[in-house]
């Protein structure tokens, strides 16, 4: 009655009173999501894989082995029965349900993504907790925008806020958060969201703070001025991590794709291939170092390398296992970010770095721990394309002010060689990897800039056309797809545009359907000439024909207005 009560009352507010309370109900549900998700990952991984590795060797690889295993598989299923949109790191998905459905995340996205992702990383997978925070945020704010009487095509303000308090609580972090949200999901620093999302990322680390402590991500002691020579190795390192994290950047992709393509294994089990070759690497590197960097989040063995505990030797050996663990977790459809990974890639080259110009130079232990958080920093930015972000999250995870003018000398680095190198950033490249075109996910905001821009970027692909009038060809498609319109392609070209009611009423009467008259255009031709075809139309449908007379796509009235809701709303 209370919850009943509370909805009814946020659903009859109005104006800055229901913004304000909106977005403070939207930052302290989806902190609260993203503590509970950080709290279950860590008592999962003490209880299982820490405690496992204070028993014998054999015992720690059985054990091990049966954790990591099951955990894939478990993973594996929810991810290809329940919910595939909760695989990977969640942030490209957010991104792309922000601008193409209006913020709308359905619920189910929200309570696979928090199971799949606790047992994924904390059961061993080389993957971090932050890509997921922000997208089961942005799901549990978009679903709770619901609730308050939002409808569907207004919930980008939810998801935003949501997606900043979620990363703000899994890093403590409110200034990244607010500027990864507006850098990298809206685009925009000046965006009229800023209020909002804020809001949310204070309540998100406020919600950290009060449950878990206000302590950084990595405790350091004092860091002095740098020398002169680690603002000197300060370009090395930062260019030598962000080629890491292109290359990571690359191969992950490239993995993913081609994993994509794999028809002789059920999707179910391909995850487990990325979790055995975890094993074997964490396993064989805990045998020779005792460290378990490999596995999970690695924060552990990162801390230790900030402390100066860790050797460089040992350093190349986690970053080289890590790499290859990340790539094949990632690759091979596991279920956690980026965000972890690309800060271990980056801290332990700046620990190589500065522990092989050791053998030479005297490197004060200032100087290492600044060239491994300029690592840390370079990776990250080069990776997501967020260079704000990259300076900001190290600094608020530290705490450490002396820091920042190598963190911006390392990002300047980092951005010329990363956008050099890689055309998108890692969550554009994975968009446009699954079909889902930028420019199409996130218009211009000029109409007329908009209206020049080709029809290809608003079309559905590979429609489901309609290849004879036969009454057992219609009955299959009627009762397979729920569209109303089918083009009719009979004897290899374009003879019309079935409609739903038609087929029904030709079946009904036991006659052949009488075709509308198609409209045609090319995909190269703008969306103002689709405009004035669309007014022409018959249907309100129109057929997007390659050079050859194929059909390569289909545009509704509906995919006009939505697109230009989008941009509307851009």
């Amino acid at each position: 009655m209370k919850t009943h009560f509370i909805v009814r009352y946020l659903q009859g507010l109005q104006g800055q009173t229901r913004t304000l309370l909106h977005s403070c109900a939207y930052g302290l549900g989806a902190g609260l999501s993203a503590v509970a998700f950080q709290l279950a990952i860590t008592w999962l991984y003490n209880a299982g894989l820490l405690r496992l590795s204070q028993e014998s060797k054999v015992t720690f690889a059985l054990g091990s082995l049966a954790v990591i295993v099951g955990s894939s598989l478990v993973v594996g299923v929810l991810l290809s029965v329940f919910c595939p949109v909760a695989a990977g790191s969640g942030i490209p998905q957010l991104k792309l349900a922000f601008w193409k459905d209006f913020g709308t995340v359905p619920w189910r996205v929200a309570w696979v993504k928090f199971v799949a992702g606790v047992i994924s990383i904390a059961g061993g997978s080389s993957l971090g907790r932050e890509g997921p925070s922000v997208q089961l945020a942005g799901a549990v704010a978009s679903n709770l925008a619901g609730l308050a009487g939002e409808p569907k095509q207004n919930r980008r303000a939810a998801a935003a806020a949501g997606a900043s308090a979620g990363l703000a609580a899994a890093f403590n972090s409110p200034l990244a958060a607010t500027t990864f949200v507006l850098e990298e999901i809206i685009g925009d620093l000046n965006s009229r969201l800023l209020g909002g999302v804020l809001l949310a990322s204070f309540l998100g680390a406020l919600a950290v703070n009060g449950i878990i402590g206000p302590q950084p991500a990595f405790a350091l002691a004092e860091v002095k001025t740098p020398t002169w020579v680690c603002y000197a190795l300060t370009p090395l390192v930062a260019a030598l991590a962000t080629l890491v994290g292109v290359y990571f950047q690359r191969s992950s992709l490239s993995l993913r794709r081609r994993s994509k393509a794999v028809r002789w294994l059920p999707g179910w089990s391909i995850p487990v291939v990325g979790g055995l070759i975890t094993w074997i690497l964490g396993v064989s590197v805990f045998w020779q170092t005792g460290r378990m960097g490999v596995f999970s989040l690695g924060y552990s063995d990162l801390s230790d390398a900030l402390a100066g505990h860790v050797a460089w030797k040992i350093a190349a050996l986690l970053l080289a296992a890590k790499f290859i663990a990340t790539i094949c977790c990632y690759g091979l459809g596991g279920c956690g970010g980026i965000f972890s990974p690309c800060l271990f890639f980056g801290g332990m080259v700046g620990v190589i770095v500065a522990g092989v110009v050791g053998l030479e130079w005297s490197v004060v232990r200032g100087d290492v721990v600044t060239l491994a958080v300029v690592g840390m920093s370079a990776t990250l930015g080069g990776v997501v394309g967020a260079p704000v972000t990259g300076i900001l999250i190290v600094f608020e995870m530290t705490h450490q002010f002396t820091l920042v003018p190598a963190l911006m000398l390392g990002a300047i680095v980092s951005q010329s060689i990363s956008r050099s190198m890689n055309s998108e950033s890692f969550y554009d490249a994975l968009l446009v990897q699954d079909g889902h075109r930028i420019d199409h996910v996130r218009p211009p905001r000029d109409l007329h800039s908009w209206q020049q821009l080709p029809v290809a970027l608003i079309m559905t692909k590979n429609p489901v056309l309609i290849t004879d009038l036969s009454r057992t060809t219609m009955e299959q498609e009627l009762k397979s797809h729920p569209y109303d319109r089918f083009p009719a392609v009979l004897e290899g070209s374009l003879a019309g545009i079935l409609t739903r009611r038609e087929a029904v009423a030709a079946l009904a009467e036991n006659r052949s359907p009488v075709l509308e008259p198609p409209t045609t255009c090319r995909a190269d031709q703008t969306i103002l000439e689709l405009q004035k075809l669309l007014i022409d139309s018959t249907t309100q449908y129109v057929v997007v024909t390659k050079r050859d007379g194929s059909i390569h796509g289909v545009i509704t009235l509906h995919d006009l207005l939505r697109a230009q809701v989008e941009k509307a709303g851009a």
